[in-house]
């Protein structure tokens, strides 16, 4: 008998189930009822809905609700700074059994190569990996990536099976333009999905954009803009990541007229906050405080993203799809209780039950081709009044300032009295020595530097501190962990993590990674910030696809204008 040939056995009721869960409140995501019947499974999938059926194993749940497993429609596991082992290990028992991940992260770091160990790393797991091919490595050409990702890249990726569709376009000016490189990454997938990224673009600048051939955007902050966009056709993707909290901001956009076409996503959470606060279960969990229906929140974390993607296997308890189910037994504030992925029982009560052990596959060799001692740090002052990057409170976005330069000896330095700190971005892939020198407000150290590999989406050294000495020592720090995070006082460590694969990830389990990630907040609190993540906000500041001011190894880029800007603005 083959595998069809069984399931429809199965679903006909003619043979029994491998497994029958009794007892439990369906919830319906196609009708949006709570509806009481049996769910027989057979193997991987659902065979049937309804009554009448009999199985090997028969659960009974006593009442609770049945719900399709969670969806994360947009995330990089790179920024859980673990392996895809680990990162399955936090979330699964939260009911998400499928991630749809962009590894650009490791292949702005390596390339192809990132891609593919990403998606080996994440076979065999107890939830489902949906790969999508980095549209942009590297982001633009104003910072230097160790890899690059061109458009035949993209479609062997496809054609070997490694990828489902085209992650998020970020570079939109060149989408709206039609330039070459772009249009020829969205034409070697045609047909399948293409997640956007346009910050406030809207207008006949966002026409274009969805004309193009964008299917969504999770970069939306306001409600108007996020109106816009789903008016416009774009599937909105509500993100909550660490460092751009938007839940709440865009909550009052969703109604029951467009409720249908928005789902949610983490784009970037780390290690503690997916430990402490959830993942899309928390997104879930939230909305229905705020005033979302039950049913609803939970359809935009299954059914819809499914429908997104064309991932027509997953996102609602149906015949035929994978068996990829969430018990919990309070509809106002779903907790998973029992995880099943592919017909088989993985989590109970917050406990991982089944392996996520990372298959061997050989991680990517580190890069961290930085001499500390080389680079040169004094900033000349060539004028009187400086560019300055303002960083904002759990966003992406920053603001463009211009201030008076505090200058010592001929040289602008930090001025720790105005929250005045000095930024630098060093190049570390390829050896080529490039250094981007700024000054940053809103990381409030009085004293000290911190420092680390994780800068999207380059990934170069990036560091920002109050003083010279305390820069160039925590820039030594992480180049001898060969990657990964630092926080100094002077020569002092105040508090170090080490992640050796491709600078972004550590070895070690979550657990371990999430102590030793919250030592680095703690200390950094401790020299003055008072931003509740100081790590996840620096890795923001070289991203030159945010707006409004960024710097890279190649200096200060003004987003807005798309183009690199002097860091004195009177320069003479």
């Amino acid at each position: 008998m083959t595998d069809w040939d069984r399931l429809l056995a199965v679903a006909r009721a003619d043979a029994p189930a491998d497994l029958l869960l009794t007892g439990g409140r369906l919830v319906n995501v196609f009708t949006g009822e709570l509806e009481p019947v049996d769910i027989a499974v057979c193997g991987e999938r659902i065979a049937g809905v309804g009554a009448g059926y009999s199985a090997e194993c028969t659960i009974d749940l006593g009442g609770s609700y049945v719900a399709p497993g969670l969806i994360d429609a947009h995330v990089h596991i790179e920024s859980s700074l673990c392996l895809p082992s680990e990162f399955a290990s936090a979330v699964v028992p939260r009911g998400v059994t499928t991630a749809v991940i962009d590894p650009h992260e490791l292949a702005n770091v390596v390339g192809s190569l990132g891609v593919r160990y990403m998606a080996e790393a994440s076979r065999g797991l107890p939830m489902d990996a949906v790969v999508m091919a980095p549209s942009c490595v590297p982001a633009t050409p104003m910072a230097t990536a160790g890899g690059a990702i061109t458009a035949d890249d993209v479609r062997e990726l496809f054609d070997q099976g490694v990828v489902h569709g085209l992650a998020e376009v970020m570079d939109f000016p060149g989408v709206i333009g039609n330039s070459p490189a772009t249009r020829a990454k969205l034409d070697a997938l045609p047909g399948r999905p293409a997640d956007g990224h346009c910050p406030g673009v809207t207008g006949p600048a966002l026409n274009a954009y969805v004309a193009a051939g964008i299917g969504s955007d999770h970069e939306s902050v306001t409600s108007d803009e996020a109106r816009e966009k789903l008016a416009r056709g774009l599937f909105l993707l509500i993100r909550e990541a660490t460092n751009a909290r938007n839940l709440d901001a865009l909550l009052g956009v969703v109604t029951p007229a467009n409720n249908r076409r928005v789902c949610f996503c983490t784009d970037d959470r780390t290690p503690v906050d997916l430990i402490e606060e959830g993942s899309i279960d928390h997104m879930v969990r939230r909305s229905i405080e705020r005033g979302v229906e039950p049913i609803d929140a939970i359809r935009m974390a299954t059914l819809n993203p499914s429908e997104w993607l064309g991932l027509g296997d997953l996102g609602a308890v149906a015949p035929g799809r994978l068996a990829n189910l969430i018990v919990f037994d309070d509809l106002s504030s779903p907790a998973a209780r029992r995880v099943y992925h592919r017909g088989r029982e993985v989590a109970v009560d917050g406990r991982l039950t089944a392996s996520s052990a990372t298959l061997d596959v050989v991680p990517p060799a580190d890069r961290c081709a930085v001499d500390a001692g080389a680079i040169d740090l004094a900033i000349p002052a060539t004028g009187h009044v400086v560019r300055v990057i303002g960083s904002v409170a759990d966003q992406l976005t920053t603001e463009h300032l211009e201030l008076p330069a505090k200058v010592i000896e001929g040289c602008a330095v930090a001025d720790p009295s105005r929250d005045l700190l000095k930024i630098v971005v060093a190049e570390r892939h390829r050896g080529t020595g490039n250094v981007g020198l700024g000054f940053i407000q809103g990381f409030g150290l009085n004293r000290g530097a911190i420092a680390g590999t994780v800068a999207h989406d380059h990934h170069n050294l990036i560091a920002i501190g109050a003083d010279d000495a305390s820069i160039r020592a925590a820039i030594a720090e992480v180049v001898a962990m060969h990657g990964g995070l630092a926080c100094m006082a002077g020569e002092e460590v105040l508090a170090r993590l080490a992640m050796p694969v491709g600078g972004l990830m550590s070895d070690r389990p979550i657990a371990e990674v999430a102590e030793g990630y919250r030592r680095l907040v703690d200390a950094a609190r401790g020299l003055g910030s008072p931003l509740a993540d100081p790590f996840m906000a620096m890795s923001f500041m070289g991203l030159e696809v945010i707006p409004k001011l960024k710097l890279t190894d190649r200096g200060l880029v003004d987003v807005e204008r798309f183009e690199p800007v002097p860091l004195f603005v009177d320069a003479a």
